[in-house]
């Protein structure tokens, strides 16, 4: 009897053990490998240049690589196609813009926003229309009433039909100025129809184009606010002219939903920390990003919502849907 009962005890200790073996076993510490960030647009705009730099300042933190790779096409929603596809275990994120967003009340995305985990704002940025500095156009009451004038002449680049820019673009149309959107995923062609004449108008944040504006190539126009931007204060404002149309771009960081919590913590703690380095500062400052850009995910989740109803307003006040 005893032997038996020394038997059954050996085997409760073993059993015991392995169960302990196999919960330490299967707590990973996170991160342990790279985590792939997919930036759901071209090369050379501004969410590339967000994700490299964000990238190469959170990788002190986080203790592993961050490659990244660009996945241009339909308005940032085939990126966000590929992280779904991606298991939820935090090594797979994306980068999510306003101009992505605005599909979603346009009906063109199958991504709503409960399909991902808001994990941090990094920019918000002012939007601008910007013309080729010799171009004919000197002030944006020309440009409007040459519009006006030949409805559908003025070309408008722009990242994609839905985005932000396409909304402003259509709003100007039911206000009686018609102009056109040329849909270029790709920054630099979509800079280069600017610059080379094929579209008269550039919808952008002037980090974007920093290099165009600092060689006198191109110039703004209009800022959609409702107030002048410091840095151009000769460039006036939509509201100040009477054009109630503000949507200015943010950038993000999500991960696809159903992350552990923990892992999307800790992530947006290394962003926090990733700005507010000096070399980040000094990139936020030269590309004009409003200064309160961070939001971590317990308030960015609710902002979010609550730009989509602002969207959907614009898009069911002005018939925006295609």
């Amino acid at each position: 009897m005893k032997g038996h009962q020394r038997v059954v005890g050996v085997l409760l200790i073993a059993v015991s053990l392995a169960s302990t073996i196999g919960v330490a076993g299967g707590q990973e510490k996170y991160p342990s490998r790279p985590i792939d960030f997919i930036v759901t647009w071209g090369t050379g705009g501004g969410a590339d240049a967000m994700a490299r730099t964000i990238g190469q300042h959170m990788q002190p933190f986080l203790g592993v690589a961050i490659p990244v790779s660009n996945v241009p096409g339909a308005s940032g929603n085939t990126g966000l196609g590929q992280l779904q596809a991606a298991k939820a275990d935090g090594y797979t994120i994306a980068t999510y813009i306003m101009d992505t967003l605005a599909t979603i009340p346009m009906g063109l995305s199958k991504f709503g926003v409960d399909d991902f985990e808001w994990v941090v704002r990094t920019q918000v940025a002012d939007s601008f229309f910007f013309v080729k500095s010799d171009g004919p156009y000197k002030t944006i009451q020309e440009l409007l009433r040459a519009a006006k004038d030949s409805p559908g002449k003025i070309r408008v680049a722009a990242t994609g039909y839905g985005t932000v820019d396409d909304v402003t673009v259509r709003f100007f149309e039911k206000v009686g100025i018609k102009l056109t959107t040329v849909p270029y995923p790709k920054p630099g062609e979509r800079y280069a129809s600017t610059l080379g004449g094929h579209s008269e108008l550039l919808y952008e944040q002037a980090g974007d184009i920093l290099q165009y504006l600092k060689a006198g190539q191109l110039r703004p126009l209009i800022i959609f606010a409702d107030k002048r931007h410091p840095a151009f204060p000769e460039v006036p404002a939509s509201v100040e002219l009477g054009y109630d149309i503000q949507l200015p771009q943010f950038r993000s960081i999500v991960m696809r939903k159903g992350v552990p919590a923990d892992r999307v913590k800790m992530l947006a703690e290394a962003v926090r920390k990733a700005m507010e380095t000096p070399a980040y500062k000094k990139f936020a400052e030269e590309w004009h990003f409003r200064p309160a850009s961070y939001m971590g995910p317990a308030e960015f989740g609710p902002w979010v919502r609550e730009q989509v109803q602002i969207l959907d307003r614009y898009v069911k006040e002005f018939g925006l849907k295609r």
